[in-house]
């Protein structure tokens, strides 16, 4: 990954005290109003940050294109800015990959455990290609989006989780040809996510709700039992946004698990 200038103008939220300090990074064309309950929930035991990306929410994008080598730059210089010293990142989807080069380049010490979101940890399902590559076409961008749309809100009724989706939604072709692009140059270049996280051995959680298919669960324990650093909880709910519809859940999770990895649970 090459480096990147950081934008100042990122704007976060910062709520409790205690380190390791949770970093919440949202997903491509979505702001960080996802984590409100969850944050309120995370910061009574600890140091929790939630952060906008270039041209989401309340950070404007700045002058020129970007892509993860800036999203990292910028978390990074959100850490700095925070004073902290020791930083868990809470991702969600595709930030992911900001948080696996986080751990690369930050080291062991700064950044003892991840925490991931709902994610394809296994690798991109059938047709997933494609729908990156028709985000990045100007005759199809709205058609996949709106596909994905119907995907996220399918069964659900949360109404925090369909304003949420429909923020999503309008965001402009720009920002998901973006998405698109970066999102297929990290699954081009890494395969998979925990094939990307094998070499650093990081302790890892992979929260989730959907799908709730038993083969994705059992494959994920299976790969636990020959990776122990790596952890998976299926959480209860009906959407790909847990954060929002059990953030109760989600909180417990989190807490329980850096309490075993680093025993700096609740205080």
């Amino acid at each position: 990954m090459t480096s990147a200038a950081a934008n100042p103008s990122i704007a976060f939220d910062k709520a409790g005290h205690g380190e390791p300090a949770l970093l919440m990074l949202p997903g491509w064309c979505g702001p960080r109003t996802m984590f409100d309950g969850l944050r309120a929930r995370t910061a009574r035991h600890r140091t929790t940050l939630a952060i906008d990306w270039r041209g989401h929410g309340e950070t404007p994008s700045g002058a020129g294109d970007f892509g993860t080598a800036e999203l990292v730059a910028d978390a990074v210089d959100v850490i700095e800015r925070a004073g902290i010293t020791r930083v868990v990142p809470l991702a969600a989807a595709h930030a992911g990959w900001v948080a696996i080069e986080l751990r690369r380049r930050l080291g062991p010490e700064r950044v003892p455990a991840i925490v991931l979101l709902d994610w394809m940890v296994l690798g991109t399902p059938p047709g997933f290609g494609d729908a990156l590559a028709g985000l990045r076409d100007p005759d199809r961008w709205q058609q996949v989006r709106d596909s994905l749309v119907a995907l996220w809100t399918e069964g659900v009724d949360n109404p925090d989780v369909l304003g949420y989706v429909d923020v999503m939604a309008g965001y402009d072709a720009a920002m998901w040809a973006r998405a698109g692009r970066e999102i297929a140059a990290e699954f081009a270049a890494h395969h998979t996510p925990l094939a990307a996280l094998e070499p650093l051995g990081c302790p890892t959680l992979h929260l989730y709700a959907q799908p709730a298919d038993e083969d994705f669960l059992a494959a994920q324990r299976d790969y636990a039992v020959t990776h122990p650093w790596f952890r998976v909880q299926r959480l209860r709910a009906r959407s790909h946004f847990p954060s929002l519809e059990a953030p109760d859940a989600v909180a417990a999770a989190i807490d329980a698990f850096l309490r075993e990895v680093d025993g700096s649970g609740s205080r």
